[in-house]
């Protein structure tokens, strides 16, 4: 209920005329609720389960009912050897009914129903894994999307430090002319520098209008909503390399593989139970009548129940089933291996996700550092500079270092959270 609540909440302030904040929570609550993807998995997991059932497997009895009734007109012509018997009629009519309610139970065919209820079972488990993995897929796509729109802005808040820079430079330009102490070209490069800064966040604002639409395609909302993002990138740091392996074989993925290793095992069960007898019982009552305006029977009727065993062996057929059982063993060893690929996969995955996560955290620290002196640095040549003690060039380099170091500070924070919810996913840990 509490869910429910956030998403209706979430859908409520994205269908408003102006922009509502959209916090992480909000966006995972909303795909989940959209998504076009966890509806195709989720419908795959009810046709799975409908069809895990005995009936379909085949260990549940038929029933089944039939009938007919034929009306003719016949011409006779009967001659017996007392010729006081014989009888020649034309256009004579008469009429056959026919009536059966027939019931047929499998009751021994070399547990091939036990094999294939096992298999619609194995798809059921399968399909929910395959849901699962899809659900996944799907928040750590959210959160990427949602944490792209965070660091674009982290951009625009660099550049806005930046104007902010730029302007009072310009400013000091200005007073030290109107004193004669600055020419034009000092006045033309400090307007050059603003003018490039205002035009850089124009560009910027447009890349997070495009990253807030590609997080709004994911939340299957129209791209074009007003929402804000509120947020920072805080990377967790205690995430352990072999931890993470250990949980590598609760991934959906590999466990459907396994799901799907059990399923061809079934169908080699199947398969081989082909090659024993079957046994079947039957049951019905029935009901048939015959009437002829003439002939040698002008009435027959019977009617009553039925009951009886069928028995068949197949003894002889090309070796078509002996051949099946073995293409069904060969696809449980390619079951196997594809699961094996998955691990040796996902293994190199989480290996190099992790190298780059700890390598993203060992320099974040520097990079926090960095950004400090760089901003203490503009802020001092900017105070150096209105002392005419520092250059313009002086005050444009601390700029700079001051924009690559914020820079670098964003983009080792985004990389750091991707590699952490990378991580997360394989291990099938992403929370919603």
């Amino acid at each position: 209920m509490k869910r429910l609540l956030i998403v209706l909440a979430a859908v409520a302030f994205l269908t408003n005329g102006y922009a509502q904040t959209l916090r992480l929570e909000d966006a995972i609550n909303i795909a989940l609720k959209n998504s076009l993807d966890i509806q195709l998995a989720r419908n795959g997991v009810a046709s799975a389960t409908v069809l895990n059932n005995y009936g379909v497997a085949g260990g549940l009895p038929t029933v089944s009912a039939t009938g007919s009734d034929n009306e003719q007109i016949t011409s006779i012509n009967q001659k017996f050897s007392d010729p006081t018997r014989n009888t020649l009629r034309n256009n004579t009519a008469s009429n056959n009914l026919n009536a059966n309610l027939t019931g047929n139970l499998l009751l021994y065919n070399g547990m091939r129903v036990v094999a294939a209820k096992s298999r619609l079972g194995q798809l059921q488990a399968q399909s929910e894994q395959m849901l699962n993995s899809k659900v996944q897929n799907i928040l750590a796509s959210v959160m990427t999307a949602y944490y792209d729109v965070v660091r674009q802005q982290y951009y625009i808040k660099t550049i806005d430090q930046s104007i902010s820079t730029a302007q009072q430079k310009l400013d000091i330009v200005k007073k030290q002319q109107s004193v004669g102490l600055a020419n034009n070209a000092d006045l033309f490069q400090a307007q050059l520098d603003l003018n490039n800064l205002l035009q850089a966040k124009q560009t910027q604002q447009l890349i997070i209008d495009q990253a807030k639409a590609t997080l709004l395609t994911e939340l299957t909302i129209r791209p074009d909503s007003l929402v804000n993002i509120a947020d920072t990138i805080a990377v967790s740091e205690g995430i352990q390399l072999q931890a993470v392996l250990d949980k590598l074989k609760g991934n959906a993925d590999i466990m459907a593989a396994g799901d799907q290793i059990r399923i061809n095992e079934q169908l080699v069960r199947e398969t081989g139970a082909q090659r024993y007898p079957s046994l079947r019982g039957t049951a019905g009552y029935g009901f048939s009548r015959s009437k002829n305006a003439a002939g040698f029977s002008l009435l027959n009727q019977s009617y009553g129940p039925t009951i009886g065993v069928s028995f068949s062996v197949p003894i002889y057929n090309g070796l078509i089933y002996k051949r099946q059982q073995l293409v069904a063993e060969i696809n449980v060893k390619n079951a196997e291996i594809q699961q094996q690929q998955l691990l040796r996969d996902y293994t190199g995955i989480i290996v190099k996700t992790y190298q780059a996560y700890q390598n993203n955290l060992q320099q974040l620290h520097t990079a926090q550092e960095n950004q400090q002196l760089a901003l203490q640095l503009l802020s001092l040549v900017l105070q150096r500079f209105q002392l005419r003690q520092a250059t313009l060039l002086e005050v444009n380099q601390a700029q700079q270092s001051f924009e690559t170091a914020s820079y670098s500070l964003t983009n080792l924070s985004y990389a750091a959270k991707a590699a952490e919810i990378e991580l997360n996913r394989v291990a099938n840990q992403l929370k919603f």
